[in-house]
């Protein structure tokens, strides 16, 4: 099932579900919000879609009209935006099949003392990215990015800060999660996600990780609710007036990981700091593909389109650069 949530004609949200891609949707009644749906199941301990079913469905919803319009919201939203928190993890894929053996030669094979801490850090998830039952496998890299005021609705621009020095797409799988009343965290499901960052800044130093991932992200348009297949292949591509200036096809899901789903949740949410009750968390799981490394520049006005075909609409989301803002401390 997809879940996804548009504007209403009062401005209200419209909560919409399909059982498919391609199949027509209908609005769930009597559904404030994707997040009230998703911590009516969490407190009951109840499933998402049999809290839907138990809702009912009403009138069909065009969702390429309000996609065509402008009325698509970011899939899951909080009544307070600080408390939905954008989160990721990096050097978590294995890359494309063709060059997965290769990849893993040279993280193997290779003397220590001449490995980057990437390397290492890759190789410490080939090698214990995926543990048995029951085990802890190891940590992954972790990025913060911001809160749901820098959640970027699909069809919206992703606004590259005046300072930056890139503004390019990470197309990933992102997993959607509420905590629960008493602190359990439950996972919604999966969406597409644009991953937006400063590949330049990241570049200089490593240790500026940080700072090229303080930028928006946008989710969506639907959830898949369930468990991801775990082979996804999707496209990315670039869109400059009516060209085409990048296309590149991209891999996610376990079978493309060194990384499993659990072992990455497991290190989000071990840190009490995450299972807050009430919060959502929507956090990214990395990519292999990215148009900075085939020497892409994006420029304002580019539209980004990131498409699965099992996870619904694409993700589409212009390109444009803020206007530079004077800051300033000053002394209370």
């Amino acid at each position: 099932m997809l879940i996804s949530q548009i504007s209403g004609p009062g401005g209200e949200i419209v909560v919409a579900v399909r059982k498919a891609p391609g199949v027509a949707a209908k609005a769930v009644l009597n559904a404030r919000s994707v997040y009230a749906l998703a911590m009516e199941a969490a407190d009951a301990g109840k499933s998402l879609v049999s809290v839907i079913e138990a809702h009912g469905l009403g009138d069909e919803v065009d969702l390429e009209k309000a996609y065509s319009q402008g009325r698509f919201l970011p899939p899951i939203t909080h009544p307070d935006a600080a408390h939905l928190h954008l989160t990721g993890t990096g050097l978590t894929h294995l890359g494309s099949a063709a060059t997965r053996d290769s990849m893993h030669k040279k993280a193997t094979e290779a003397a220590e003392e001449t490995l980057t801490d990437s390397m290492k850090m890759f190789r410490m998830g080939l090698e214990n990215g995926k543990p048995k039952a029951g085990e802890t496998g190891v940590q992954p890299e972790w990025f913060y990015k911001g809160n749901g005021h820098v959640a970027t609705a699909p069809g919206a621009a992703l606004v590259s800060p005046s300072f930056a020095l890139d503004g390019g797409e990470e197309p990933e799988m992102a997993g959607i999660y509420v905590i629960a009343t008493d602190g359990s965290p439950f996972r919604v499901g999966f969406a597409l996600s644009n991953e937006f960052s400063d590949h330049v800044t990241e570049r200089i130093n490593y240790l500026y990780l940080a700072h090229s991932k303080l930028r928006p992200a946008s989710f969506g348009p639907e959830i898949r609710i369930g468990t991801p297949p775990e082979d996804i292949r999707g496209t990315s591509r670039i869109r400059r007036g009516d060209k085409v200036i990048f296309e590149k096809p991209f891999l996610s899901g376990e079978t493309n990981m060194s990384h499993t789903f659990a072992n990455l949740e497991y290190h989000h949410f071990k840190y009490g700091l995450f299972r807050a009750p009430g919060d959502v968390h929507v956090h990214m799981f990395g990519t292999a593909t990215l148009s900075f490394a085939e020497g892409i520049k994006p420029e304002a006005g580019d539209v980004f389109e990131i498409e699965v075909a099992d996870f619904g609409l694409p993700l589409r989301n212009p390109l444009k650069v803020a206007d530079e803002e004077k800051v300033a401390v000053r002394q209370l």
